[in-house]
């Protein structure tokens, strides 16, 4: 079972890529767990993503493909594994599919999280982050036994510049104009599959398992 997770930022995918890889015991797979673990271990790959990475430069579409094709090769990949904010554009999705037949393995899956960018704004500008522990809350989900202060320290919450609706809305039109094209791509290629993404978390995971089960 080898799954991509599309949708925007803020969307959950993430949570449900580790939710689906505790289920079905297979790796949930990111590219910045990919590009960390390759440097850490020194390997050619990684050292080569060091010196873009070093640079504040994007490590090439290339490169990030053999590190992703590189990574699902590994033996705890035999029974699948889940992708997760990889690929983000049409030329990452054509080179991994072509990287991915020359061992004849193909994605069965590419799940959408489908939620409106005004939920998107309104979930995220809800965040609240602690500057001593890092724990993080949300003032309708996750509230704080008192307003602005964190439950576990005491020390107080703030709003991530990450997580202002500009800079959310922001990084929804980079999300439209590069990764929205993958959902066509991915219907084209008869593999796309979307869940709605503004129910409760669990209920989320549960149309998945539906799907998965088919």
């Amino acid at each position: 079972m080898k799954i991509i997770m599309l949708g925007a930022p803020g969307a959950g995918k993430g949570t449900q890529a580790k939710m689906i890889a505790d289920k079905y015991q297979i790796p949930h797979i990111s590219t910045g767990d990919i590009f960390r673990a390759n440097i850490k271990n020194g390997t050619e790959l990684g050292q080569k993503a060091k010196t873009y990475m070093d640079q504040g430069l994007l490590v090439p579409d290339e490169l990030v493909v053999d590190l992703v094709v590189d990574r699902v090769k590994q033996d705890d990949c035999a029974n699948g594994y889940v992708l997760d904010g990889f690929p983000r554009t049409i030329p990452q999705a054509e080179s991994l599919d072509a990287a991915l037949a020359k061992f004849e393995d193909t994605i069965d899956y590419a799940i959408n999280v489908e939620v409106p960018d005004e939920n998107i704004v309104r979930r995220m500008s809800g965040r609240r982050a602690c500057v001593a522990c890092g724990a993080t809350y949300h003032i309708v989900h996750i509230p704080t036994k008192v307003e602005g202060i964190c439950d576990r320290c005491g020390k107080e919450l703030i709003l991530r510049d990450d997580d202002k609706p500009e800079t959310v809305q922001k990084r929804l039109g980079v999300y439209h104009e590069q990764t929205q094209p993958l959902i066509d791509y991915y219907t084209n290629k008869g593999c796309l599959v979307e869940v709605d993404g503004t129910k409760d978390m669990n209920e989320v995971f549960s149309d998945i398992v539906d799907i998965l089960s088919k």
